[in-house]
């Protein structure tokens, strides 16, 4: 038991990240965007924060009226190194308020059915929540039994009365969080690793159209709050912010959004090879082939050829532009997993990993147009 504490311990202090307001934000009004009454008459749960000091929580109690939320859940960890320390959700001020001697750490549930203005002022603020929530007007804050985990049964209940969920789960546990969002047949829009993609238990769902990409981060960097300081690579961290930078994190979601039909302005294969801006394509003779793949190389999402009618090697990252109308991804190199390239993969290789004239590549999804443009 200590040992598995132990663990535990060690797994949530590396996926201690915390999103920020405005990312928040810009991927949830990209939803509504697209469909303003996504969020009406539902009840949102964020399964992953503490409600002390989550934007998650921030966000979607004060947008609680303008997107038509009908309840807000939000649930806490116990081994969370803020929970209970940072009030944030009793101050309008940057400057955090601790709590006298040492705070007890619990896991939290906090749940939202009304928000109004209650002291009065004429606008409703967190001021108001605060008011309610002690008073426990209409709202709900209690701890938890257990430690929060979102696969405990008083989770579980939660996670059923739910229809929308919104969190950045512990990217350790990304696996069988997804899986458990789709065991209880929930939609949800949700932080992971962009390598994700190809887990084989994620793939398939991306290939089957069941989950795709939101609408994703600002210039495709996401930055994150972290308490846990460590060693990070240069350029990482910033010590005045105290923010991380991610380049390889995106929002997972089967939700609908603009982006998602949104196909991509292509050239033929003749006007790349002679236009285009990549040093790699511009000037060659013909796209490459993989020695061990039945498709051709195609470095660059915006190098795809809109004539080619065959299958293209593209990087994983042209998720972020996949459009189902214009494309259909016929699988991915076998080094992601046994069978996905259907069929595509000429097993005599025995390499896994895309070759090009021996050269091994990194990771890659094959597609095919539906409809080609000449």
């Amino acid at each position: 038991m200590a040992n598995n504490n132990l663990t535990n311990a060690k797994r949530v202090k590396n996926d201690e990240f915390y999103t920020q307001y405005a990312d928040i934000q810009k991927e949830i009004e990209a939803y509504l965007e697209y469909n303003s009454d996504t969020f009406r008459g539902k009840v949102v749960y964020c399964n992953c924060d503490d409600p002390f000091e989550s934007n998650f929580f921030r966000y979607f109690v004060l947008n609680f009226n303008k997107i038509g939320l009908k309840q807000l859940i939000t649930t806490s960890y116990k081994p969370s190194p803020v929970a209970n320390t940072q009030l944030e959700l009793f101050s309008e001020y940057k400057t955090l308020t601790k709590l006298k001697g040492r705070p007890k750490i619990t896991a939290n549930k906090i749940v939202i059915n009304e928000v109004r203005d209650i002291d009065g002022d004429g606008e409703f603020n967190l001021n108001d929540v605060s008011k309610q929530l002690k008073a426990n007007k209409h709202n709900e804050w209690t701890p938890l039994e257990g430690d929060g985990d979102f696969r405990s049964d008083e989770c579980v209940k939660l996670l059923k009365r739910s229809g929308i969920v919104v969190t950045n789960p512990p990217f350790s546990l990304f696996r069988e969080y997804i899986k458990h969002l789709f065991d209880y047949n929930k939609k949800f829009v949700v932080i992971g690793n962009m390598n994700a993609i190809t887990y084989k238990e994620i793939f398939p769902l991306i290939k089957n159209n069941k989950l795709w990409l939101g609408n994703g981060f600002h210039a495709g960097n996401a930055y994150f709050f972290t308490p846990n300081i460590r060693d990070f690579a240069s350029g990482v961290y910033d010590e005045k912010t105290g923010l991380v930078k991610f380049r390889n994190v995106c929002w997972f979601t089967n939700l609908d959004h603009g982006r998602h039909h949104q196909p991509l302005p292509l050239m033929t294969m003749v006007e790349n090879l002679k236009y285009s801006k990549h040093k790699e394509i511009k000037g060659k003779e013909k796209y490459n082939k993989y020695d061990n793949y039945n498709a051709i190389e195609v470095p660059f999402t915006d190098a795809i050829p809109s004539d080619y009618s065959g299958v293209m090697g593209v990087p994983i990252s042209f998720l972020d532009k996949y459009c189902p109308d214009q494309f259909e991804i016929i699988g991915a190199t076998e080094s992601e997993g046994k069978g996905f390239s259907n069929g595509l993969w000429n097993e005599k290789s025995k390499v896994s990993q895309p070759l090009i004239e021996g050269a091994r590549v990194y990771k890659r999804i094959f597609i095919r147009h539906k409809n080609t443009r000449v």
